[in-house]
């Protein structure tokens, strides 16, 4: 049974997001597991002004909504992502404004650690093609990529992002937001850290996390 109280914290989370400019109007979706469940928000919902009234339950193995309101279009790779990897629990897509123009260049780039914040918070980032908004493909493709990463650049459309909680996904889409526009403000002009200093990282940072 979800309560009161978690749809409140669920709204108060998806307009945090929207207060950091992750996302437009309606550009974005938010799910959260609660048990055998998954709170998502509703079709054509805007996330920065979210209300209980737009948010779906869903049943997550079935992804049966439970409530009434009709889920996100995207909410197909929100429940594959649940099922796939048990220790997320909040799945994040957004539009920020430098990732997004990094997800629209011509030649996108290959490696993201231009800060330590990157392997450290981020790790490594998937890159996919550009498919329809809330098409089976997309869907795939971001259940795919998010099977071994936890951020996802989808060429020309946005990003996901996936975490065990609400603090995590908003940390790595911060995150992710900043290289984003450090690369593209740079003028492509910077440097990355190699795997030597990502590997320290990992061996002195990583178990204190």
């Amino acid at each position: 049974m979800i309560t009161k109280e978690q749809m409140e914290l669920f709204v108060a989370q998806a307009h945090r997001y929207g207060e950091a400019k992750l996302m437009l109007c309606s550009s974005g979706n938010l799910s959260w597991r609660v048990g055998d469940k998954m709170l998502v928000s509703g079709t054509g919902s805007w996330l920065p002004v979210l209300t209980p009234e737009k948010i779906s339950v869903c049943d997550i193995v079935s992804g049966q909504p439970e409530n009434g309101v009709r889920p996100s279009m995207e909410s197909v790779f929100h429940l594959g992502v649940l099922r796939e990897r048990p220790e997320v629990n909040v799945v994040l897509h957004f539009q920020s404004e430098y990732a997004t123009v990094v997800a629209c260049m011509k030649n996108k780039p290959d490696n993201f650690n231009v800060t330590l914040e990157i392997p450290y918070h981020v790790g490594e980032v998937a890159v996919v093609p550009y498919y329809r908004p809330g098409s089976p493909e997309l869907a795939q493709a971001v259940i795919a990529a998010l099977k071994e990463h936890d951020a996802v650049l989808l060429s020309n459309h946005g990003q996901v992002v996936c975490g065990k909680d609400f603090d995590e996904v908003f940390e790595r889409a911060l995150f992710f937001e900043m290289a984003c526009r450090i690369i593209v403000q740079s003028g492509m002009n910077y440097t990355v850290l190699g795997s030597r200093e990502v590997e320290d990282l990992r061996e002195h940072l990583l178990g204190r996390k």
